[in-house]
């Protein structure tokens, strides 16, 4: 039970911000700071990408970057794209928005009556979608990457795993639905944690499966759609637990009668609103995907995989920043915006938007200067070649110039979900895909495929900076005080730190390392380490303390 007159606490910031007054805040947090909340999610999705990370080093030393995985990364990518739509894409921004506002204007009882009700229907779309996606396998191979088709062995290996591997969408979006309710409810731990089973089920099969259908006579690489698939199911059956304690576990209808009470329902209704300019602009952004896989395709075997590699690497700072702080913040948003509450809305996305600054800003100097030692050091084994390294690298490099904009999107966007405004950032993304695709025209004639990663990074800077002029001219968020002070103290700390990685860039032929390789581990740990220690103690010495954006 929350207190009628929540205690009133004072955080002081140490980097020339104003005193903050933390009583509304403490209200939609509850017994959990957005902090703790952060680190939870950011902990779990540091798991989840170290394991992907083993998991994408046991693929690249295994095959490579060659016709074969090109095929298995075309069709991985088909399923995700949908997920992206059903998942934590169109229906995870419609979704969460209305279930937070529901909870805190109707109560409990009401909110489970509607999540029985969205169960049902996402549930038999889902299967509808299943068994056309299997069916029409071939079409969606040639519409995302028709290149293949140059090579008819790659092509037909992709629309083989393209039909093994399209159900995993079912999987992800149930997730999807589980991980919204369960952050709603402050249960951050579960959803975050769930993508390492994934990683776990594709490293053995790649591990074990592979050599195994090798001695079958079966190429190795159909092992990975079967760890896909087991991944999902192992997903989605860690959430069964968690709701069941909660008394949250859905209840699917499986006549045509609950289908349509479940259609009748208002709050059905209102997410299937809020989800039709949401698709428009998921729709956006895949169709830029689709457009840069498709010109991935017509260049040099290996673009499509060394593009994959490198947004593998991008996927750590992003995540772990960019992911936890956006599941963080949306249902306190919402909740926040539902009880008419605009400080502490204002607030909580400053206080988001301080904590993408201080840590994506020194991410993104490691990628400009430090890409080829990553590269080396994590995917350098096997039949990963010093070319692959040296292409993976230029992608990497190109994702660099936009990780900020990637990460502060994943903060600003919720600003607009919450509101249950999706339109503003359809336009947005629909005006970003058609720079996007500008640039690619100018730019892949010259750096073939680290172009297109360098368009997507160029295009996220440009929706970060209208997402957050967006809410600023519509009066939702106004900067607090002392913001000028604090980027000045984390640029040239990060400006340190970038001179000191490409010093140690320079001090050790991370290529050749490839022949010693506990050798190349210890420096790049040493360089690692010395990194935090010169950008957090420059902060320090500059004033800056990190205490200041722990809320009590």
């Amino acid at each position: 039970m929350l207190s009628a007159k929540p205690a009133i606490v004072s955080v002081k910031l140490h980097t020339g911000l104003a005193p903050l007054t933390a009583s509304p805040f403490s209200r939609y947090t509850l017994a959990v700071s957005l902090l703790k909340s952060a680190s939870t999610v950011s902990l779990w999705t540091l798991a989840s990408r170290i394991t992907g990370l083993v998991r994408e080093l046991l693929i690249a030393s295994a095959f490579g970057a060659s016709a074969l995985t090109d095929a298995f990364n075309v069709a991985f990518r088909i399923p995700n794209l949908f997920r992206r739509f059903f998942a934590e894409g169109a229906f995870s921004q419609a979704f969460v928005p209305v279930l937070a506002a529901s909870k805190a204007q109707h109560g409990e009882l009401v909110t489970q009556k509607a999540i029985d009700h969205v169960a049902t229907l996402l549930a038999w779309s889902l299967l509808l979608l299943s068994i056309a996606g299997v069916a029409m396998a071939p079409f969606l191979v040639w519409a995302m990457a028709s290149g293949l088709q140059q090579q008819p062995e790659s092509y037909a290996a992709a629309v083989h795993m393209t039909r093994w591997m399209f159900p995993y969408i079912a999987f992800m979006s149930l997730v999807a639905l589980s991980a919204g309710i369960l952050n709603t409810w402050k249960r951050f731990a579960v959803p975050a944690a769930t993508p390492v089973l994934l990683n776990v089920a594709m490293i053995g099969a790649a591990w074990v499966l592979a050599p195994w259908f090798k001695a079958q006579g079966i190429q190795a690489v159909y092992a990975l759609p079967v760890g896909v698939m087991v991944g999902g199911l192992l997903q989605l059956s860690l959430q069964i637990p968690a709701l069941s304690k909660l008394g949250l576990l859905p209840r699917i209808g499986l006549t045509w009668r609950t289908i349509q009470q479940a259609w009748r329902d208002p709050a059905t209704r209102q997410i299937a609103s809020l989800m039709l300019p949401a698709l428009l602009g998921v729709g956006v952004a895949q169709i830029s995907l689709l457009i840069n896989t498709q010109i991935a395709s017509h260049l040099a075997p290996g673009s499509v995989s060394w593009l994959t590699y490198a947004d593998r690497l991008m996927e750590f700072p992003t995540a772990i920043l960019g992911v936890a702080l956006g599941a963080v913040l949306m249902p306190q948003l919402a909740a926040a915006r539902a009880n008419g509450d605009q400080a502490a809305y204002a607030a909580m996305l400053d206080w988001g938007l301080r904590l993408v600054v201080l840590l994506a800003l020194p991410c993104a100097a490691a990628l400009l200067v430090f890409s080829q030692p990553l590269v080396s050091v994590l995917y350098h084994y096997g039949a990963f070649t010093d070319q692959d390294v040296k292409q993976t690298t230029l992608a990497l490099t190109g994702y660099g110039v936009g990780l900020l904009g990637l990460v502060a999107i994943k903060v600003l966007a919720p600003g607009y979900y919450a509101s249950q405004d999706i339109k503003t950032p359809v336009k947005i993304a629909i005006v970003v895909l058609c720079f996007t695709q500008a640039m690619n025209f100018v730019l892949v004639p010259y750096l073939a495929h680290a172009g297109l990663a360098l368009s997507i990074g160029l295009g996220a800077l440009l929706n970060a900076a209208w997402l957050f002029v967006g809410l600023i001219r519509k009066g939702r968020y106004k900067p607090l005080p002392g913001w000028g002070v604090f980027g000045a103290k984390v640029l040239a700390a990060s400006l340190l730190l970038a001179a000191f990685l490409y010093f140690a860039s320079l001090q050790f032929d991370w290529l050749a390392g490839r022949q010693q390789v506990l050798i190349r581990l210890g420096a790049m740990a040493m360089v690692l380490v010395t990194s935090a220690v010169l950008y957090f103690g420059c902060l320090r010495l500059t004033g800056l303390h990190l205490r200041a954006f722990v809320r009590r």
